[in-house]
C-alpha cells in the first residue's frame, strides 16, 4: 500500500527495537497493533509504562487499510452512480449522460483510506521505542522472540489478526498472471483500474458487498457461492429477498464449487459445474484466516484443537489459566470490529487486573453493506429453530414485505423482508433478520432492543414517527404479537394497523 506513513514507522521501529534489553521484563507485550491490540493497548497503557508492542506487517489495522472503510468508501460511490436508474421515476431526466470513472473512484477511495490509516498509524508512532516492528514468536507464556531479540513479560496480549483465504492452486495461478489479475481485499483497493469482467468467489457479507458495489459501477460480475444461504442469514424467506436483489443486478451461480484457469487471450476461466465463463479478474473472498502460523501457541503447554486453537474463555479472553490472552480475529470467535475492539478491551483490563474477570459480551449483530441491507440481531432463524427443536422454544415470528410500505415506496427502495422473532410464552424479543431498506440503522434499532430485553409490547409502545421506513418495523411487531401468548393490554402497544398502506 503506498502509504508513507507506515513505511517511516517500520522504519523507525526497526532502528529502535536494539533500545529493549532482553534481561528487562514487561508488565505486558502486545502482538499486533491492528484494532484488538490497539484496544488493549489503550486499557494497558493506563495502567503501567512497562510495556512493549510487537507488529509484523503494514501498521494501520485491518478495517481502515483492507477492511470496513475502504469497502465503505467503493459502496458509496457505487451507490450514488447506481441511483441515476430511479431519476426517470422521479421525473429527473438526462441521467444517460452520466459514466463512472473507475480510475478517480479508486484514487478519491485510497486518498480518504489512507487518511484513515493514517490515524490508526498515529497511536503506535507515538509510542517510540515501546514500539517495534517484527514477527513475533512465544518461547512460553512469559517470552516472547522478535527477530534476534528475546523479552521476558508478565502478561501477553496476542492479537496478530488475520489474512485473507487463498487456495494453494489459486496462489499458484496468481504467481503466473500477476498480483493483479486474482485478487484478494487485501489487494483489490490497491487496483488503479479493474477490467471489464469481474468473478467474486465467495458470497459472505464481503463477497456481496463487492460484487453489488462493482456490478454497479459498471463491471460485468459473476458471484459464485456454494451454498444456498448467502451473507450469514439463516432464515430462507429473508435470503430469498437477498438474492433477488442480487441477481437483479449480477449473475449469480449457486451450489458448485469454482475452479479458476488461465484461458487464452491472457483471460481466467471460471469453471463452475456446466458453467464456464471468462473473466479479466477474479476477488477471491471466501473468508479469513487466524495469523497463527509461526506463532509458537504449542510453547504455552496447552492442548491445541485441528485448527490449532488453544482454549479459550470468550469472556475473559484468557488461554487456560496462563497469562495470556488472544484477541481479535485471531481467535476467529467474531471477527468483526466491534467484537475486536471488546475482546481487545477485555484482554488489556484482565491482563492488568490481580485476577482476570468474565465480561458480559454485546447482543450478536451482523450486517451486509448491500442494497436492500441484509443483518442478523440476536438469535438468529437457525438458532432458534435448533432451540426448538432440543429445547421445545416457542417462538413466533412477526415478518413484513416492503413492497407497500408508504415511505419504501415514496423512496423507490420498496424491495425486502424483516423477520422478527419473539418468546411466544413472554413477548420478548429474541432476534431478527432482515434484508431491507436501511437494513443497518434497523439493525441496530434491533439489537438495542434485544439487549435492553424488551418485549414486543414495549417496542410497540414506542413512538414510530410517520412516514419512515421503522413503521414497517412495526407492521412486523404487530404481526408477532398477534401470535404471543401474552397480550399487550389495551396501553398504545394494543393499537391495531389502519388498513390504509399509506399511513402504515
Amino acid at each position: 500500500m503506498p502509504d508513507s506513513t507506515s513505511t517511516k514507522q517500520n522504519e523507525k521501529n526497526d532502528s529502535s527495537s536494539s533500545s529493549s534489553s532482553s534481561e528487562h521484563t514487561f508488565d505486558a507485550i502486545i502482538v499486533g497493533a491492528g484494532s484488538a491490540g490497539l484496544a488493549a493497548l489503550r486499557e494497558v497503557r493506563k495502567r503501567t509504562d512497562n510495556f512493549l508492542v510487537v507488529n509484523a506487517g503494514l501498521y494501520g489495522t485491518t478495517c481502515a487499510r483492507v477492511g470496513c472503510m475502504p469497502s465503505k468508501l467503493l459502496i458509496e460511490a457505487a451507490n450514488a452512480y447506481h441511483r441515476r436508474h430511479t431519476f426517470e421515476a422521479f421525473g429527473i431526466t438526462g441521467s444517460d449522460a452520466l459514466q463512472a470513472d473507475l480510475p478517480a473512484v479508486l484514487r478519491r477511495l485510497r486518498r480518504l483510506r489512507d487518511e484513515f490509516v493514517a490515524g490508526t498509524v498515529h497511536v503506535t508512532d507515538e509510542l517510540g521505542g515501546k514500539s517495534i516492528a517484527g514477527k513475533a514468536q512465544l518461547l512460553g507464556p512469559n517470552r516472547v522472540q522478535v527477530g534476534e531479540e528475546v523479552f521476558n513479560t508478565r502478561q501477553t496480549i496476542l492479537a496478530p489478526g488475520s489474512h485473507p483465504v487463498l487456495p494453494k492452486p489459486w496462489q499458484e495461478l496468481r504467481e503466473q498472471l500477476g498480483d493483479e489479475r486474482i485478487l484478494t481485499t487485501d489487494t483489490l483497493f490497491e487496483q488503479t483500474n479493474l477490467g471489464p469482467r469481474m468473478a467474486v468467489i465467495g458470497m459472505g457479507p464481503i463477497g456481496i458487498e463487492m460484487a453489488q458495489a462493482l456490478a454497479r459501477l459498471g463491471v460485468q460480475v459473476h458471484g459464485y457461492a456454494t451454498k444456498e444461504l448467502l451473507g450469514g442469514l439463516s432464515d430462507p424467506s429473508v435470503n430469498v429477498e437477498l438474492r433477488q436483489a442480487l441477481e437483479a443486478e449480477l449473475t449469480l451461480h449457486i451450489g458448485d464449487e469454482a475452479t479458476l484457469h488461465a484461458a487464452e487471450g491472457g483471460g481466467i476461466e471460471v469453471q463452475s459445474g456446466a458453467h464456464r465463463v471468462v473473466v479479466d479478474q477474479v476477488l477471491v473472498a471466501i473468508g479469513r484466516r487466524p495469523n497463527l502460523d509461526g506463532l509458537g501457541l504449542d510453547s504455552l503447554g496447552v492442548e491445541l484443537d485441528k485448527h490449532g486453537m488453544p482454549e479459550l474463555n470468550s469472556h475473559s479472553m484468557q488461554v487456560g489459566d496462563l497469562p495470556v490472552y488472544l484477541a481479535g480475529d485471531a481467535n476467529n470467535l467474531q471477527p468483526l470490529l466491534h467484537e475486536a475492539v471488546d475482546e481487545g478491551h477485555m484482554a488489556g483490563i484482565n491482563a492488568m487486573a490481580d485476577e482476570p474477570k468474565c465480561f458480559q459480551r454485546r447482543t450478536p449483530l451482523a450486517i451486509v453493506f448491500s442494497e436492500p441491507g441484509a443483518a442478523v440481531v440476536g438469535q438468529g432463524f437457525s438458532a432458534l429453530q435448533k432451540k426448538s427443536e432440543e429445547d421445545g422454544l416457542q417462538y413466533a415470528t412477526g415478518a413484513v414485505n416492503f413492497e407497500r410500505q408508504g415511505r419504501a415506496r415514496a423512496g423507490q427502495r420498496n424491495d425486502g423482508r424483516l423477520c422478527v422473532y419473539a418468546d411466544k410464552a413472554t413477548g420478548r424479543l429474541l432476534g431478527a433478520e432482515l434484508c431491507a431498506p436501511a437494513g443497518e440503522h434497523m439493525a441496530h434499532l434491533l439489537a438495542l432492543a434485544v439487549g435492553q430485553e424488551m418485549t414486543v409490547a414495549g417496542l410497540l409502545g414506542m413512538p414510530f414517527y410517520h412516514p419512515v421506513l421503522e413503521e414497517g418495523l412495526r407492521t412486523a411487531l404487530r404481526d408477532a404479537a398477534r401470535q404471543l401468548d401474552v397480550q399487550a393490554g389495551s396501553d398504545l402497544a394494543g393499537c391495531e394497523a389502519i388498513g390504509a398502506p399509506a399511513l402504515e
